[in-house]
């Protein structure tokens, strides 16, 4: 029996965390499980492929090489199964690609995700691999200013690819625009996203347009609405919903004077909401999703003058909607 008196010391900068250790090591359990399933399910739904012998054509052979992925709880080591396929010379080869483990990926999806955002939140390029060690670990690779440089070009790229695509054979029955301001990195001013989401006819939502604009002004929402309508954006949208920003519905009046306009019950709700105490606020949510919940005009109008009796007394200040059902309506814009 030996004994020492040495003893290994934390480095600045470092910590030990056994918890952390066991999630990756259960992680790194759980990913070869799923991945080892995934080649085992791919090899019976082709068990019916067979050679000339009558011996099964797609068999396991092994693995790929070993590689690391960036995970969020630090990197994670795998192994992904092989497949061999032994058909013959000339004939087309079956190959087995891991859906969860594709070929190049290095940094699992969340990872990719967060990247940008923190790039947004002001996160400088150098500084990527330092606020990201306690997350991922003092391993972590694939951080260093010049890779979140390549991965910044690689962003723009699908962005300029995607700001240019063809929308000839698209058609959208609804559209949902609105002004988003955020302040990132480290303008002064805000700066105004517009963004338009577009619902087609089978009902599916999609992010049509995304610009950033002066403000939510109608030279700016025309710009946008003209760029779609240039790539091929033909036919305009039967209904429009956005909020009160008078700078999109005089851009939608010029660029499709047929569509017509809705204002978003999301901004009516909170115009109203902000009219009452806060004690009172949830109860009269509630109440009003009975009226833009409701399923006709006549419903909506009763549920509409039921709110109006019941919250007319409990404005804050005595404003608006103790004013009379009139007041209200207008705040509500449920026609009379």
């Amino acid at each position: 029996m030996t004994e020492t008196n040495v003893f290994q010391l934390s480095q600045p900068g470092t910590f030990t965390d056994p918890l952390t250790d066991v999630l990756r090591n259960g992680g790194r359990a759980l990913l070869a499980h799923a991945v080892e399933a995934e080649a085992a399910a791919w090899l019976s739904a082709h068990a019916d492929k067979l050679i000339d012998d009558g011996r099964q054509r797609l068999v396991r052979h092994g693995y790929l090489p070993e590689r690391e992925i960036l995970t969020g709880i630090g990197p994670v080591t795998v192994r992904c199964p092989r497949v061999r396929d032994r058909v013959g010379e000339g004939a087309e080869r079956n190959r087995f690609s891991s859906a969860i483990l594709p070929p190049c990926a290095r940094r699992s999806k969340s990872l990719e995700v967060l990247l940008p955002i923190l790039y947004l939140k002001r996160v400088s390029t150098g500084d990527f691999e330092e606020a990201l060690i306690p997350l991922l670990g003092k391993d972590a690779g694939g951080l260093s200013a010049a890779t979140i440089g390549w991965l910044k070009q690689i962003w723009s790229g699908e962005h300029l690819r995607w700001s240019k695509r063809d929308l000839s054979i698209k058609r959208y029955v609804y559209f949902w625009a609105d002004g988003i301001h955020v302040q990132a990195r480290l303008e002064e001013t805000a700066q105004c996203l517009l963004v338009i989401i577009g619902a087609t006819p089978k009902g599916k939502k999609e992010l049509v347009g995304l610009i950033d604009g002066v403000r939510e002004s109608a030279q700016s929402w025309t710009d946008l609405l003209l760029d779609l309508k240039r790539r091929g954006l033909a036919i305009a949208p039967e209904l429009a919903v956005a909020d009160g920003a008078l700078g999109f519905w005089r851009a939608i009046e010029e660029v499709w004077p047929k569509t017509r306009g809705q204002r978003c019950w999301v901004h009516k709700t909170a115009n109203v909401l902000n009219k009452l105490p806060k004690s009172q606020q949830s109860k009269a949510k509630r109440a009003l999703q009975e009226v833009w919940m409701a399923e006709t005009k006549k419903d909506a109008l009763a549920a509409f003058d039921v709110f109006v009796e019941t919250w007319a007394s409990n404005t804050k200040g005595g404003r608006v909607l103790d004013q009379g059902p009139r007041s209200a309506a207008r705040l509500l814009r449920v026609p009379r």
